[in-house]
């Protein structure tokens, strides 16, 4: 509906009386065909999503099949493929599983957003209930009244009692849809709530998975560095005890104990982020940190080969927080037409029925029925530029919400785009790092076979040692790289896409006045 024929409807309003409304009910028969005349018309934006760019691929350049060949396997990107629901198990590790399901079952942070999404579910309950539905009350009152006395009667005061029973009912028609809309808009938030539990869901498995790897991968740097700091140590005893015969300079000594403290001193900032690593895994899966679980062995954990890259089409659809910031347009919308259809007639109907009298046997005879039945009818003449402000302001809140939904999204291409790139990089690092640790461990081992031969001295063991183990750092360090960053993609891909409302709460039936039912949020 125009905003002309907005006008012309008011004008037509405005030519009947309050007097003739109480005195010709066909008025009220005008009023329901009007209101459906103007069911049809739209109050507000339709709160459908804008239309988004569709990228050939996400990147700047667009990903490979598959990545390099790292430790023997190359992951490969399913482009068109569906995200994965338990994407955790693909890891092959028992323990890890084990690790996610107690945190999906044992997390105070999602209990409470789970009671959280409960709550506003019931609250949705009691709004339908309350604006699309009568209210009936009863009431009763017993009063003793002391009259002041009237001089010309006589100087008496009057003392008498009243007693009174009633039901009363009360509706509100919803003649253009201000109620309906109003409980749209609470539906779409609760649906905004449902979706944020559906991520944090995601969140919590990918940050329990990534904490498991993390802790991991930081004891066997842990145990590594303790390694190269025993070999370190070694080698400033050995110069230190060739300084004394006079066989190295004094700077040789000094160079050899400063390696050994380097090394040393890189030993607690480890073993900080490993025990820190672990109080938030314990947290996460709603322990004590005192009781953090064991670390995993990195090398049980097996990487996923194949890895689903979703179309950004059905991105949109499968992101949790894409679909919240969906819901949040379609509640800013259905505010929009709270604040026009609040400019708008209202109509009420009340009625009552009871008993009453100044005694007892009175008000439970017959001639103690009282009743009363009464419609009022109320349109906004002037409330000083208040209405059509409110407008405005949900019409700024929509675009605002429009240009969010917008952002969320492009957002969202970023992440996939950025761990797509980030598991080729990792490929290509772990590939060269293997590639240096094996070489690193060849020359380790042909020196510790001529030393045993007696070709070379102890000094180039421990120095070839420690090229090997500095090496074997670097392979640990993007082992765990390369499986975060799995977790990561898997995360960014979202849920797969369900048939129905899957389990929200319907906007087609909110708008009919259904009651909202609960459901499932998987």
């Amino acid at each position: 509906m125009n905003q002309f024929a907005h006008s012309r409807f008011l004008s037509r309003l405005a030519a009947f009386s309050p007097a003739r409304v109480s005195r010709n009910t066909a008025l009220a028969g005008f009023t329901f065909a009007l209101a459906a005349s103007l069911a049809g018309c739209s109050f507000g934006p339709n709160g459908e999503p804008p239309a988004m760019p569709q990228p050939l691929h996400y990147g700047s350049e667009a990903q490979p099949a598959q990545t390099v060949a790292a430790q023997g396997v190359a992951q490969q990107f399913m482009v068109g493929g569906k995200p994965v629901p338990e994407w955790w198990t693909l890891y092959r590790s028992d323990a890890l599983n084990a690790l996610v399901d107690e945190g999906l079952h044992n997390s105070p942070t999602l209990a409470a957003t789970e009671q959280t999404l409960a709550a506003a579910r019931e609250q949705l309950r009691a709004q339908i209930g309350s604006s699309m539905l009568p209210t009936i009350d009863a009431g009763g009152q017993a009063t003793r009244n002391r009259a002041l006395a009237i001089p010309e009667i006589g100087p008496n005061t009057f003392l008498y009692n009243i007693f009174v029973g009633q039901l009363q009912a009360h509706y509100t028609i919803d003649l253009f849809g201000a109620a309906r809309l109003a409980d749209a808009a609470l539906a779409a938030r609760v649906n905004v709530q449902a979706y944020q539990l559906d991520a944090a869901r995601r969140a919590l498995a990918a940050n329990i998975v990534s904490a498991a790897i993390t802790s991991a991968a930081l004891r066997a740097q842990i145990d590594t560095t303790e390694r190269l700091v025993t070999l370190a140590n070694d080698q400033a005893h050995d110069t230190a005890r060739r300084y004394a015969l006079g066989a190295v300079s004094h700077a040789d000594q000094l160079s050899a104990q400063q390696s050994a403290a380097s090394l040393s001193a890189s030993l607690p900032g480890l073993r900080q982020q490993w025990q820190t690593t672990r109080h938030a895994l314990a947290v996460l899966l709603g322990r004590t940190p005192d009781a953090a679980p064991d670390d995993l062995q990195l090398v049980s954990l097996h990487l996923p080969e194949q890895v689903p890259v979703v179309v950004p089409s059905e991105l949109l659809r499968a992101r949790p927080d894409i679909q919240a910031a969906d819901a949040a347009l379609k509640a800013a919308a259905a505010d929009v037409g709270v604040a026009t259809a609040q400019m708008y007639p209202s109509l009420s109907l009340s009625a009552s029925m009871g008993q009453g009298g100044f005694s007892w046997p009175v008000a439970l005879s017959g001639a103690g029925a009282i009743w009363s039945i009464g419609a009022s009818l109320s349109q906004p003449l002037f409330h000083g530029g208040a209405l059509m402000a409110q407008r405005r302001a949900a019409m700024n809140t929509y675009e605002a919400t429009v240009s969010q939904y917008k952002q969320t999204v492009l957002a969202a291409f970023q992440n996939v785009a950025d761990t797509l790139a980030a598991l080729e990089h990792d490929a290509q690092a772990l590939d060269a790092a293997s590639t240096a640790a094996r070489s690193a461990q060849g020359v380790f081992d042909e020196t510790s076979a001529r030393y045993r031969l007696g070709a070379v001295p102890v000094s180039s063991t421990r120095t070839s040692e420690q090229q090997f183990r500095n090496a074997q750092l670097d392979e640990i360090r993007y082992t765990s790289a390369r499986l975060t960053d799995t977790a990561a993609l898997f995360q960014a891909m979202g849920n797969p896409p369900v048939g129905g409302d899957g389990g929200r709460v319907s906007l087609g039936e909110v708008s009919r006045g259904v009651e909202a039912k609960p459901g499932g949020t998987n």
